[in-house]
C-alpha cells in the first residue's frame, strides 16, 4: 500500500486494472485501517477519474455474492453525501413504486455520512437482512420489493464500513453504491450530489443496457427535493425541471429534515408511508416515485406516473408492501 499511496500523493491516477486490484486486496483484509483511510482520503482531496471508478466497480461486482431475480426490477438510490440529513426519500419512493405493482430491488447500506441510511431504517422497522435468492424472489412475489443490504453482498464494503462511519464524510464508496447492486436491475433511478458526478454516471450508465434516470437538485440534493429546480438525465438526453412541474409546489429545506437518530428516522418513515406525513413530505416522495415509474415506462407521461404514485400512497398499497415485507 505504501507504494500505491506515494503514487497517489504525487497527483498521479490509477488505471482501471490497478484500481480493481487495490479494492480486491482491501476486501481480502490485506491493508490496515490506517492505510485504507489514507486511500479514501486521496479521493476527498481530488476528483476520482472514470477509470478509477470503473476499476473499483469491477472489483466489487467481481467479488459480489451473485443474486438472480426472476423479475425486471428498478432500484431507487442516492449516492448520499449531500450533507442535507433528509428523511429516507429514496427508500420511501421504493415502497410507493412497489405499491403500484412494479418490482423493486432496493440496494442499501447503513448511513456513513448521514444519521440513518436505508439499512438503518429497514432494521428499525423489523426487517431481517438476507442473501438467499429464493427468499428475495419470494419477497418480490408477495411484496413487490426486496432489500439487499450491501455489506452482505460485497466483502470490501463490509471491511470499510467502520472506517467510513468514523470518517463521517462522503467518500468514493458513496459514488460506488448505486452502481453495484448485485441483482443488476434493468432500471435505475440514481440521485447524485453534484453535476460532476451526474456527468460521470451518465458516461458509465451509457456503457450498459440499463434504462436509467439520473437526478440532481441544483441546490445540492441527491434526489428530487422540490426545494428548487432539478437536473434530469436519461438515456435519451437531459433537461431541467421545476419543483412546480415535478411536485406541484416548492418545499422548504426544513420540511425535509430526517430526524436526529435512526429511531426518529424510522418513526418518520412509517408516518409518511402510512399517509400521515405533511403535504411537503408526501409531495417529495411522490415526485421521486413518479420519476421512477416514468423511467420504467417512458410511454406514460410524467403526470400519469405522478397520479399512480399518489394513488399508491393514499390507498395504503405502499404501506401494505412494507407490512408484507417485514411480516
Amino acid at each position: 500500500m505504501k507504494k500505491i499511496l506515494n503514487h497517489l500523493f504525487e497527483y498521479k491516477t490509477l488505471t482501471r486494472s490497478q484500481a480493481r486490484d487495490i479494492l480486491v486486496q482491501v476486501s481480502e483484509n490485506k491493508f490496515s485501517e490506517a492505510e485504507i483511510a489514507s486511500l479514501i482520503t486521496v479521493y476527498l482531496m481530488r476528483t476520482i477519474t472514470i477509470d478509477e471508478l470503473q476499476g473499483f466497480k469491477d472489483a466489487l461486482m467481481e467479488l459480489a455474492l451473485p443474486v438472480q431475480l426472476n423479475s425486471d426490477c428498478i432500484d431507487i438510490v442516492g449516492t448520499g453525501g449531500d450533507g442535507k440529513n433528509t428523511f429516507n426519500i429514496s427508500t420511501l419512493s421504493c415502497f410507493i413504486v412497489a405499491g403500484t405493482g412494479n418490482k423493486v430491488a432496493k440496494h442499501g447500506n447503513y448511513g456513513a455520512s448521514s444519521i440513518s441510511g436505508s439499512s438503518n431504517v429497514m432494521e428499525q422497522l423489523g426487517y431481517r437482512f438476507k442473501t438467499s435468492g429464493e427468499a428475495l424472489n419470494r419477497e418480490l412475489d408477495h411484496a413487490n420489493i426486496c432489500f439487499l443490504h450491501a455489506p452482505l453482498f460485497h466483502p470490501a464494503l463490509k471491511v470499510v464500513g467502520s472506517i467510513r462511519k468514523h470518517l463521517g464524510v462522503r467518500t468514493f464508496f458513496n459514488m460506488l453504491g448505486p452502481m453495484v447492486n448485485p441483482a443488476s436491475p434493468r432500471f435505475q433511478l440514481v440521485g447524485v450530489f453534484n453535476l460532476e458526478m451526474a456527468r460521470i454516471y451518465n458516461y458509465l450508465l451509457q456503457q450498459g443496457d440499463t434504462a436509467f434516470t439520473i437526478l440532481h437538485s441544483l441546490d445540492g440534493y441527491d434526489e428530487i427535493s422540490l426545494t428548487g429546480d432539478t437536473k434530469v438525465i436519461t438515456n435519451k438526453g437531459e433537461q431541467i425541471l421545476s419543483a412546480e412541474k415535478l411536485g406541484k409546489r416548492i418545499v422548504l429545506p426544513s420540511e425535509l429534515h430526517g430526524g436526529n437518530s435512526a429511531e426518529e428516522a424510522a418513526q418518520l418513515f412509517l408516518k409518511i408511508l402510512k399517509g400521515e406525513g405533511t403535504w411537503s413530505q408526501h409531495a417529495v416522495v411522490i415526485a421521486n416515485a413518479a420519476m421512477a415509474l416514468h423511467c420504467m415506462n417512458p410511454s406514460n407521461n410524467y403526470e400519469t406516473c405522478y397520479q399512480l404514485a399518489l394513488e399508491s400512497l393514499e390507498s395504503g398499497k405502499a404501506y401494505k408492501c412494507l407490512q408484507t415485507l417485514v411480516s
